[in-house]
């Protein structure tokens, strides 16, 4: 090799270091310590890498990379999901983002890192509809220190039609979005019976209707994620949240020997402290960056 053409290569592989990269099969040694590392806080890209691998065919998204050792790593699909990186690797992610078009709803993980990501790309990406910059992690990993709820259970495939409109709006009330609107029921609908057959969401029904709910989001071979918690209007501030939540929670810790977790809203005192009577703890800070 020539001195010039040595120059060149050794330019390229600073460059091919420096930028973000779609990381491959041949990565997945590295992507599992990464994953590994912070299984609460990766759970919901874990999941998806344990069931489908990293080709983005099979995974739904692309994994990319930062760092000859992955000292940043993020998922880009309906979400996008910076795990882990400095400054200069949300900056290498945004580059990368910013050269396409945009296919993600949301930004959400590690608040640090979404934060540190939404600042590059605002000003292609933004307004936001809203920004979140505080949502605490919890997680528990023993049994609930209250009693779970008895009549909470898994919903039957026959009853999606029953569950659904709770679904529709918990949905509405968290985003600020109908997702049935604009041509989505189809594709909601769709989505909520498949947590349903999956044994993933659950329910309290009295008289028929949903008086208190939530799904498992997430579930990696250590965590599952609860996420769509919700209590009919009338029935809040009765302690059905509490005991629903410990019923799902109870089914994660003791029936499938994961830790549970959640995230929940920092403003949202009386889940914060629901979730804290159930034996949650705060294990780390999440953001979302609503688009």
């Amino acid at each position: 090799m020539g001195l010039t053409a040595l120059g060149f290569w050794q330019s390229w592989q600073v460059l091919k270091l420096a930028g973000a990269r779609l990381l491959e099969e041949r990565d997945a040694v590295l992507v599992r310590s990464v994953l590994d590392s912070a299984p609460v806080a990766a759970c919901m890209v874990a999941a998806r890498v344990e069931e489908a691998g990293i080709h983005p065919l099979r995974l739904g998204g692309e994994l990319w990379g930062y760092g000859g050792k992955l000292t940043g790593m993020c998922f880009s699909g309906a979400n996008l999901i910076p795990l882990r990186g400095g400054p200069a690797a949300m900056r290498a992610f945004a580059d990368r983002a910013l050269r396409r078009r945009r296919v993600c709803s949301s930004l959400v993980g590690p608040a640090e890192q979404v934060l540190a990501l939404w600042s590059e790309v605002t000003a292609q990406w933004g307004p936001a509809r809203e920004v979140r910059a505080d949502q605490p992690l919890m997680a528990l990993s023993e049994p609930p220190r209250v009693a779970p709820d008895p009549l909470v259970r898994p919903v039957r495939p026959d009853e999606l039609d029953r569950y659904l409109p709770a679904a529709i709006a918990m949905f509405t009330e968290e985003v600020g979005v109908d997702p049935s609107s604009d041509g989505g029921a189809a594709s909601y609908r769709a989505r909520v019976a498949d947590l349903i057959a999956g044994g993933r969401a659950f329910a309290r029904f009295e008289g028929g209707e949903v008086v208190f709910k939530a799904e498992i989001g997430a579930l990696s071979r250590t965590v599952g994620q609860i996420q769509g918690v919700w209590v009919h209007p009338d029935r809040r501030s009765t302690g059905l949240g509490t005991a629903g939540t410990a019923a799902v929670a109870d089914r994660l810790v003791r029936g499938l020997g994961r830790t549970a977790s959640l995230y929940v809203n920092g403003y949202n005192t009386a889940a914060r402290v629901a979730y804290q009577k159930v034996g949650f703890r705060q294990v780390g800070s999440f953001g979302t960056v609503l688009l």
